[in-house]
């Protein structure tokens, strides 16, 4: 089939130049920063894969909805404009901006979470886990199984199971369980999507019992292009069709909007209900500002509204998608493990099988990340044990199913060309992976420890 080759819907208009330090220069750097690739200089770092929250690039059209802000303290119109465009695209006529979206949780939390209460989802995020823990309530993970074995190739990893949330509603009862949380897609779980017959079936779960279903829509639009090449019926809708109808079984939602719409800054809370919105409106002032502006400036909201609309265009999303999986392949042709079928924002080594040597409770995610900015000059995150944190109960380690290594790639950003080198890295470490040994953490915060944990070498 002689089908026309891939390239970017975009020109590239402006470059940020990279400062390319020595192998030597870069052992030195991340000694220094006692192994924790949170604490290296931004400017030491070649090719960063930390994160694709807030590292995007934005467009023409967003740099120029930004001359646009308005900067009124109350009733600004770049609110009016955000709110419109998240009532339109999203379908919720109650909306509270924050700074971005762990804001979006501690107010949404705050308004909604007390001790005791129990909160199924789908793998929750560092930062939802983080918050509901503070609280002194329980997350409880109801994943689909198969989302615990990253060599299966199935087409929505990111599901809930239905009979663990029945059966989680069975054990605690509904009146303990203020809110399910479904991520769409499931970061931890591999950057996994989620199916519209998971969403539809989780919605009915949730009306039999009365309780609200929240997504955590960071990533909604990736959610919605899996649901479009990989969903019976639904090849021939729009991204925004797709949009429409996920949203719709849900009754609120938070987001980082650094991620699916493109902006450096902000995130917000769209909900249905007017009581919860009021609840939730007092400790937006209290937390983030006033409720038309909530942490964010009326230029970033503007770019936010131009973001979603951008985010949500089948073209952009081929694009950034066909580029991590042009990552993914090419490691998975050198023989790597990593999680499959490759996700939408990042692509994920497996590196418990990278390295079966070193245990979980020496962090071989964290070493593998380590070794990569020694390696090529490339920053990723583990998602492991050290970002599973503590039981906070027990104080005991709890190593989740997968050690991960996330390579997030910034929308927009890099060349399939920095790709190349983030492959030639993993393939140094791997013609040598079996002289590499674990870490042991100095220094760790009671609670999210991975963004500040010491490390030393063992």
């Amino acid at each position: 089939m002689n089908m026309q080759p891939y390239a970017e819907p975009w020109r590239i208009k402006m470059v940020e130049h990279l400062k390319i330090l020595s192998r030597e220069e870069r052992a030195a750097k991340i000694k220094a920063a006692e192994y924790n690739l949170f604490n290296l200089a931004a400017e030491d770092v070649y090719i960063d894969l930390l994160t694709d929250s807030g590292t995007g690039a934005m467009s023409d059209r967003q740099w120029s909805a930004m001359m646009l802000g308005d900067e009124s303290y109350a009733g600004s119109r770049s609110f009016l404009r955000m709110k419109q465009t998240i009532g339109d695209l999203l379908g919720f006529p109650h909306v509270l901006p924050t700074h971005q979206g762990r804001a979006a949780e501690n107010v949404l939390f705050s308004a909604t979470i007390k001790a005791g209460d129990i909160v199924p989802g789908n793998a929750h995020f560092d930062t939802t886990k983080g918050h509901i823990e503070y609280r002194g309530a329980i997350p409880v993970d109801c994943t689909v199984d198969e989302a615990s074995d990253p060599t299966l190739e199935r087409p929505f990893k990111g599901n809930i199971e239905i009979s663990k949330l029945e059966a989680c509603i069975a054990q605690y009862g509904a009146e303990t369980i203020p809110m399910v949380i479904h991520t769409v897609t499931c970061n931890t779980g591999g950057g996994q999507p989620v199916s519209m017959e998971n969403i539809k079936a989780v919605s009915a779960v949730c009306q039999k019992h009365n309780i609200p279903l929240i997504f955590d829509s960071a990533r909604f639009a990736e959610n919605a292009y899996f649901i479009k090449i990989r969903e019976a019926g639904y090849a021939e809708k729009s991204i925004k069709e797709i949009v429409k109808e996920m949203f719709r079984y849900a009754d609120g939602m938070t987001m980082s909007a650094k991620k699916d719409a493109i902006v450096n800054i902000g995130g917000f809370i769209a909900l249905k209900s007017l009581e919860v919105y009021r609840k939730c409106a007092t400790f937006n002032i209290l937390f983030e500002g006033y409720l038309t502006y909530g942490g964010m400036s009326g230029r970033d909201m503007d770019a936010l509204a131009a973001g979603l609309m951008e985010g949500t265009e089948y073209n952009y999303l081929h694009a950034r998608i066909s580029q991590v999986k042009y990552l993914g392949d090419k490691i998975l042709e050198l023989g790597i493990p990593i999680v499959r079928p490759i996700g939408g924002h990042a692509v994920y080594v497996d590196a418990k099988a990278f390295f079966p040597q070193i245990p979980q409770t020496q962090y071989p995610a964290q070493v593998l990340g380590v070794a990569m900015y020694v390696e090529a000059g490339v920053r990723g995150v583990e998602i492991g044990t050290v970002l599973a944190d503590r039981d906070p109960v027990t104080r005991e380690e709890r190593p989740p199913s997968m050690e991960l290594l996330r390579l997030a790639i910034p929308r927009r950003v890099y060349t399939n060309n920095h790709m190349d080198v983030v492959v030639w890295g993993l393939k140094q470490i791997w013609a040598k992976r079996e002289s590499y040994k674990g870490l042991k953490i100095n220094y760790e915060a009671p609670i999210m420890r991975h963004f500040t944990s010491t490390f030393e070498q063992l």
